[in-house]
C-alpha cells in the first residue's frame, strides 16, 4: 500500500508537532523516521494510525482519503515500543488475541486462528515457545511475539514505535536484522520510528530526518551519509557525529586554523548572501588524515598537515581508532573528531598535525544551515 502525506500538520494547544510534512512512502518499502526526541515522530506514526487526526493536510492510502476511515477500517499493524502484552495469557493467545477479538461477522474460525498464529510463529521462530507465557520469554522474543500479533492479522501497513529500545545492544543489533528480512519476505509497507540513526540507517530503505516537526531530508541512507541538505541533517547523521565549524571567510575560501580550505567565486557568493561573513565547513572523522602515524596518503589527498590538535581521547576499536582532540580555531578550542587505522594510534596528551582530505568538505549556510554544493 502506499501512504502519502500532503501538507500535514498536527497541533497540540500551540505546539506544532507536525508542520506542512509533505510524505510519499511507496507500496512494500520500509521507510525509517528518524530524529531526536520532540521532532514528531511518534505524532506522524500516530497520524498515520489514525489515533490523531491532523489539523491541516491530507493522508492517503493508494491515493484514497484515509481521513474518512477509522483505526478499525485502515487495516494496518501497530508495534509499540512497550510489548503490552497479556501476562496470564500464553503465547498462542497473545498472538490469536486480535483474531478472536474481532466483531463477530468478521471473526475467523478457530480453525483459521490457529493456522495463521502457527503460520507466524514459524516465520517468528516462536513455535517452540507458543505454550509458554510471556514472564518465560527474552525481552527479544517478546519483542518477536507482539510482531506476531500484527503479522497475523495480514495488515497492508506495519508501523513500529521503537521497538527495540527495551533491548540490550546485542539483542537490538539481532531483532533489527530479523525485522528488515522479515519486512522484505512480506513486502509489507511499513513505517518504522526510531532515534537510533543506526537502526534508520541500516534498516531503512530511505530514512525521513524531522527536526521541531519539520520534515528536513528524504532519501537513501548513503545519500543521507555523503549529501546532507542541511547543517542538521550532517550533524544528527553519522556517528561519531561529523564535525562542523563555522569559520571566517577570507580570499579564496574559509579560514581553518592555519589553512584555508579552497573555495568556488560562486561558493563564497552563496556563502556571503545576506551579508554573512563566515561559512560552516564539515568533515567526517574518516575524512582526516593524521600526519607522521604511518599512515601513507593517496594521491589526490592533502600533502601536508593542516593544523594541530591536541589528544584528549584515544577509542580503540580494534581495526579502527576514534581520536578526539581539540584544536585551536578563530582564537576558540574546538572539539575534533578523527578516524584512524588502529594499529598506529597517538596516545592521550600527544599534539598531533590534522588534514582534510581535498573534497571531502561539506558547506553549509552558516545562518540558514542550507548545504552549499561543492
Amino acid at each position: 500500500m502506499k501512504i502519502s502525506m500532503v501538507n500535514v500538520t498536527k497541533r497540540f494547544g500551540t505546539f506544532a508537532a507536525l508542520e506542512g510534512v509533505n510524505l510519499e512512502i511507496q507500496s512494500g518499502e520500509l521507510i525509517a523516521i528518524l530524529g531526536p526526541s520532540g521532532s514528531g515522530k511518534t505524532t506522524l506514526l500516530r497520524v498515520v494510525a489514525g489515533l490523531e487526526w491532523p489539523d491541516e493536510g491530507a493522508v492517503q492510502f493508494d491515493g484514497q482519503d484515509a481521513l474518512s476511515h477509522s483505526v478499525g477500517e485502515r487495516n494496518v499493524g501497530f508495534v509499540f515500543q512497550h510489548y503490552a502484552l497479556f501476562r496470564h495469557m500464553t503465547v498462542f493467545e497473545n498472538v490469536a488475541f486480535g483474531l478472536r477479538a474481532r466483531p463477530r461477522k468478521h471473526r475467523h474460525s478457530e480453525a483459521e486462528i490457529r493456522k495463521r498464529v502457527e503460520e507466524a510463529a514459524k516465520i517468528l521462530d516462536l513455535t517452540e515457545y507458543l505454550a509458554r507465557k510471556p514472564k518465560a520469554l527474552s525481552g527479544g522474543q517478546r519483542q518477536r511475539v507482539a510482531m506476531g500479533r500484527a503479522i497475523v492479522r495480514e495488515p497492508q501497513v506495519f508501523l513500529m514505535d521503537e521497538p527495540l529500545s527495551n533491548l540490550d545492544a546485542k539483542l537490538r543489533v539481532q531483532t533489527r536484522s530479523q525485522i528488515a528480512s522479515l519486512q522484505a519476505r512480506l513486502g509489507t509497507t511499513t513505517v518504522y520510528v526510531t532515534h537510533d540513526q543506526v537502526e534508520a540507517m541500516t534498516m531503512g530503505h530511505r530514512v525521513a530526518v524531522l527536526k521541531d516537526g519539520f520534515l528536513q531530508q528524504v532519501d537513501t541512507p548513503r545519500e543521507l551519509y555523503d549529501h546532507p541538505t542541511n547543517a542538521f541533517v550532517a550533524g544528527f547523521i553519522g556517528s561519531p557525529a561529523m564535525n562542523l565549524k563555522t569559520v571566517p571567510l577570507v580570499d579564496g575560501g574559509a579560514q581553518l586554523g592555519g589553512i584555508v580550505v579552497p573555495l568556488t567565486r560562486e561558493q563564497i557568493a552563496e556563502a556571503s548572501k545576506d551579508g554573512t561573513k563566515t561559512v560552516t565547513v564539515g568533515f567526517r572523522p574518516e575524512d582526516l588524515d593524521i600526519a607522521g602515524n604511518g599512515k601513507v596518503l593517496e594521491k589526490g589527498e592533502a600533502d601536508d598537515p593542516g593544523f594541530s590538535i591536541n589528544v584528549e581521547l584515544v577509542e580503540e576499536l580494534g581495526s579502527d581508532a576514534y581520536v578526539y582532540g581539540t584544536a585551536e580555531l578563530g582564537g576558540d578550542q574546538e572539539r575534533i573528531v578523527v578516524r584512524t587505522e588502529g594499529r598506529h594510534v597517538p596516545h592521550m596528551g600527544d599534539k598531533v598535525s590534522i588534514a582534510i582530505r581535498k573534497g571531502q568538505e561539506h558547506l553549509f549556510h552558516a545562518t540558514t544551515g542550507e548545504r552549499i554544493r561543492v
